[in-house]
């Protein structure tokens, strides 16, 4: 019997340069283990909480308290409310408020010899978690191609920038095979 396999497209929204990601996961995996897929493609640390929003239902960890309405992601698999031009999103940290735009490109027939999830593409480092959102990456981003030091407020901000997110940030690197192998460990 053939398995089959979801190519999806994630991307990170209000980003500039867009931070994307392409990967193959199989259909029949729940929505709690795309949530790792994502979590370890994208690079998030899973430090906060997430939701799904697929046909407008909400899916994702139940709150003990009640409060969020979501749907046990435990109980849903992508090949029973995703197929193929499929779109939906995924939020994360809902403080800084990541929202990640999904989309089914293809659905495909595993390959035996392959295994999954597997990170095919990307573009861009994932932004530093407690970074603000994307308004708060965007002034990281800006701090980090400042090429001078002066005494204004503005260039003495983004010195705090600067060394809050380290010497070792790169917003420009991703490594699709890396992010293969941390989907492989963890999902």
């Amino acid at each position: 019997m053939s398995r089959q396999i979801f190519q999806l497209k994630m991307s990170l929204t209000g980003t500039r340069p867009p931070v994307w990601r392409r990967v193959l996961v199989p259909a029949g995996y729940t929505l709690d283990r795309l949530h790792r897929v994502v979590q370890h493609a994208m690079g998030w640390r899973d430090c906060h909480l997430h939701s799904f929003e697929i046909d407008a239902m909400q899916y994702g960890e139940p709150d003990p308290d009640g409060e969020l309405a979501l749907h046990d992601e435990l109980d849903v698999r992508l090949d029973a409310v995703l197929g193929k031009g499929s779109r939906f999103s995924y939020t994360y940290d809902f403080g800084d408020w990541w929202e990640h735009d999904l989309v089914v490109e293809d659905a495909l027939t595993a390959d035996p010899d392959e295994r999954y999830p597997l990170c095919l593409a990307g573009e861009r480092a994932c932004p530093p978690e407690g970074v603000g959102g994307p308004l708060g990456y965007q002034a990281l981003l800006e701090a980090l191609d400042e090429q001078s030091e002066t005494a204004d407020p503005v260039s003495a901000r983004h010195a705090m920038l600067r060394d809050w997110a380290g010497s070792t940030f790169d917003p420009s690197r991703f490594d699709p095979a890396r992010a293969t192998t941390l989907l492989r460990h963890f999902c």
